[in-house]
């Protein structure tokens, strides 16, 4: 193989590595289901830039703008969940390190049936929006030239990661059903990803686990009372395995427990719920990527279990102005 041949192989190796990383499926919602999809904490070049279209359709006994998944028994909630976003990868001390910002936005209708009774609420608009600093700690370090990102095999990856939402979405104080969640509310977590056998396109499969907290303030106003949140524990788990070099699919899991609210003074149940869902991913082209997935609580029988299921579609657009450059590189010869 001639130097002119070599060139264009490893450019062709170098946007295929980086177009099945920036348009893999970040930044799918973390708030629809308050679960992190497969693949999101993946790394790539450092300055790469990702921006999500999200849509859910998402069904169950909670509000799924919420993500402290308070339970309403009997219950009948359905959403329609869209979310924008935009993340950026940098590097942070020689870590890989990842800033992201979603909005949520659009509209949810509720039923609560009591004897012969039944109440139906309404809202629509924008939801609060949530920032993410997302840092590794063990691992491969910060991929900065094209060099790196084709030796890069990130073995056992550990990350941190803090999440905090703004209270400024849709709100009001006479429905319990509501967009914005009026408080303060956050997670703090240790993202792991897993590399089992080969890293190669086509051939890659990992085990993705993220165990974290989520905090939530005091609303002070839930329909003229007081709604305190106990913090929520919380693992995600996926396995994901590359079909051909361009789709992958993914087995998912995740378990909730804690989480107990109380209405002045007047505790409602602990979560202790399971979910499972499964995940396929698509790149379309070198920017873009195509995710669809389904998820469903499990152990759901009793009135007072968190019943949840929904259906996500997702397309994600990943641009670097180094994959532009190797591009145009590779047609040029």
């Amino acid at each position: 193989m001639n130097d002119e041949s070599k060139l264009r192989r490893g450019v062709e190796r170098l946007l295929l590595a980086l177009a099945l990383v920036l348009a893999t499926g970040a930044l799918w919602a973390t708030r629809a289901s308050a679960q992190v999809p497969p693949r999101f904490y993946w790394k790539t070049l450092s300055g790469a830039n990702a921006v999500p279209v999200i849509v859910n359709s998402i069904s169950g006994n909670t509000n799924p703008f919420d993500p402290a998944h308070i339970v309403t028994p009997g219950a009948t909630i359905d959403a329609t969940l869209a979310i924008a976003g935009y993340a950026r990868f940098f590097s942070l001390f020689d870590r890989a390190a990842l800033a992201a910002v979603l909005l949520p936005m659009g509209r949810i209708s509720g039923q609560v049936t009591a004897g012969v009774q039944s109440v139906t609420q309404t809202a629509r608009g924008f939801g609060d929006p949530m920032m993410e600093l997302d840092v590794n700690l063990i691992g491969p370090p910060a991929q900065k030239t094209l060099v790196d990102v084709l030796r890069y095999e990130p073995g056992f990856s550990l990350d941190v990661i803090a999440d905090l939402a703004v209270p400024i979405g849709e709100y009001d104080n006479n429905r319990s059903l509501n967009l914005g969640q009026n408080r303060w509310y956050g997670r703090l977590g240790a993202p792991i990803v897993w590399q089992l056998g080969p890293w190669v396109p086509g051939r890659r499969t990992t085990l993705e686990l993220l165990p974290a907290v989520w905090f939530f303030g005091t609303n002070n106003d839930f329909m003229g009372k007081t709604l305190t949140t106990d913090p929520m524990f919380q693992v995600d788990a996926h396995l994901t395995r590359d079909f051909t070099d361009r789709l992958w699919g993914s087995l998912d899991g995740a378990w909730y427990t804690g989480g107990q609210a109380s209405i002045d003074g007047v505790e409602g149940e602990k979560l202790d719920n399971l979910g499972v869902g499964l995940t396929l991913g698509y790149q379309i082209n070198d920017n873009l990527g195509l995710t669809i997935g389904y998820k469903s609580t499990v152990n759901d029988n009793a009135p007072s279990d968190l019943q949840m299921d929904g259906f996500m579609i997702s397309l994600v657009s990943g641009w670097h102005s180094i994959i532009e450059g190797a591009r145009r590189l590779k047609g040029g010869e």
